[in-house]
């Protein structure tokens, strides 16, 4: 149980409602910011301005997957209030207050340096990646049967990257009867495409095997769909960028050729955030959990 313990959540969308559920149901004092326009009554949290809370009392911020822009500015789809987290706010805060988020930026990790608190990032954990790597295959393929006017099956895959989620969309493609190959440079990430009986090739090749590719998934951070490879692609290719922004396409020239390309880096917050929130909040109820142990034990 949370009991006593004050949370402050911070904008986001629909998958932190699952989170506010998880939260009050193991009794923790929430604190809402950015949902004023919020219909659903949460017995047991209160909504805030970000100007109106007390900070001195506040044991743990639960911000969105993004974390904030550049500028400190929290996405808030439930509030056209503009929330900016500041240095300020998180100064009063406890010592031990932690701040969680799905990823980071260089405005929260200057944040947390200058403020001496630490920042969970829940996307770097192995289990929520594994986890959201569902919707977001769910996702992949809904985009996939949307944007193209072929059948998956038969069809000439490219998946970049063999991570968490790369290794899912690879799996569930092949199973639905594409002809999938895999770009990795690791040779460990060679290896194990070949041992799920998929064809392996490396990044630095990209630009021959993109001559006859339908559908390309790139899942890397990193400028790899460039002009070079982009121009040998055929004109029906079509590219789903997973990468979080800006994804690694480059998405004029794509335009140019009249290649279909969409950045698509939240899909399991889009097409399931029922399920993507209770991810989020299982893993943050543990954690949370783990840190009330810490300081209990640490009391006198």
């Amino acid at each position: 149980m949370l009991t006593d313990l004050h949370i402050a959540v911070i904008g986001g969308d629909a998958r932190q409602l699952e989170v506010i559920r998880k939260l009050i149901e193991l009794d923790a004092k929430v604190s809402l910011i950015g949902f004023d326009q919020l219909d659903h009554g949460f017995a047991g949290a209160t909504k805030y301005q970000i100007t109106e809370v007390n900070f001195s009392d506040v044991d743990a911020i639960i911000l969105p997957v993004p974390g904030t822009n550049h500028e400190g500015q929290v996405d808030t789809i439930f509030s056209n209030e503009k929330v900016i987290l500041t240095q300020k706010m998180v100064e009063q805060t406890p010592s031990h207050c932690v701040l969680y988020s799905g990823i980071t930026n260089d405005y929260l990790n200057t944040l947390v340096k200058n403020t001496k608190r630490r920042l969970v990032q829940l996307f770097e954990r192995d289990d929520v990646a594994i986890y959201n790597s569902i919707p977001t295959v769910e996702g992949t393929i809904m985009m996939a049967i949307q944007h193209t006017d072929f059948t998956i099956h038969g069809s000439n895959i490219l998946v970049l990257g063999l991570g968490r989620v790369g290794m899912s969309v690879a799996r569930s493609f092949a199973s639905l009867g594409a002809h999938v190959k895999v770009g990795a440079r690791k040779s460990e990430h060679i290896a194990r495409i070949t041992e799920m009986g998929l064809t392996p090739f490396q990044l630095a090749d990209l630009a021959q095997h993109a001559t006859n590719v339908d559908i390309c998934i790139n899942t890397i951070p990193y400028p790899i769909l460039t002009t070079g490879v982009i121009s040998k692609m055929p004109s029906h290719a079509f590219i789903i960028d997973l990468a979080s922004k800006p994804g690694g396409t480059d998405f004029r020239y794509a335009e140019k050729r009249g290649i279909k390309a969409i950045l698509a880096p939240g899909l399991p917050g889009i097409v399931a955030p029922k399920t993507a929130g209770k991810i989020l909040a299982n893993v943050l109820a543990q954690l949370l959990t783990e840190e009330a142990k810490k300081r209990e034990e640490k009391k006198p």
